[in-house]
Formats: structure tokens, C-alpha cells, sequence
């Protein structure tokens, strides 16, 4: 399989992209060069291969989903640098 400059144009145009006749000719190549690379990767033996998640061995460390107390307004509102009673204060960013 090879990637043509028609192919690059139109996936450019999917991406609404405007390129240059260099640019296109320089992506034609690069996505030629991937794909020959994935054609040598194919080419591996990997029947023996255990199929992974990840390439190193990782521990999933997720707390339990367990229902709390909500923060009470006060708490929520302790460390706030700018409060009234009931809610959090911010600078106007609409004029």
C-alpha cells in the first residue's frame, strides 16, 4: 500500500489543511515511509507474544468509590482568597 498526493489532498481537505505542492509531495513521502515501516513490523514473529496493556508491568491504584459527608459552606469557603457568605468571589472578566 503507498499513500499518493491525491490521498494527502484529500485528507488535507477533511482537515480543512491548505498545503503547498512542497508540503504535500514532503507528506507523500513521510506517510510512505510509516507505512513501510509498518509493513517491516508485520513481518516480526510474535506468535509467542503475550498481547499487553502496557510494556511495563503497572499496578492500578484506585481508591473505593465510597459516599461521604459533603464539605459544609464554610469549609468550602475557609481557603477561598476572596468570599462572602455563600459563595466564592472572582475577578470580573466580562466588561
Amino acid at each position: 500500500m503507498s499513500v499518493t498526493k491525491e490521498d494527502v489532498n484529500y485528507v488535507a481537505d477533511l482537515a480543512r489543511l491548505e498545503l503547498t505542492e512542497e508540503e504535500t509531495e514532503s507528506l507523500t513521502g513521510d506517510m510512505n515511509q510509516i507505512l513501510d515501516h509498518i509493513e517491516t513490523l508485520e513481518e516480526v514473529d510474535t506468535s509467542d507474544v503475550e498481547p499487553l496493556e502496557h510494556v511495563i508491568e503497572l499496578e492500578y491504584r484506585l481508591r473505593d468509590d465510597n459516599a461521604k459527608e459533603p464539605l459544609s459552606h464554610e469549609d468550602a469557603l475557609k481557603n477561598a482568597p476572596d468570599a462572602d457568605s455563600d459563595y466564592f468571589r472572582v475577578p470580573r472578566v466580562i466588561d
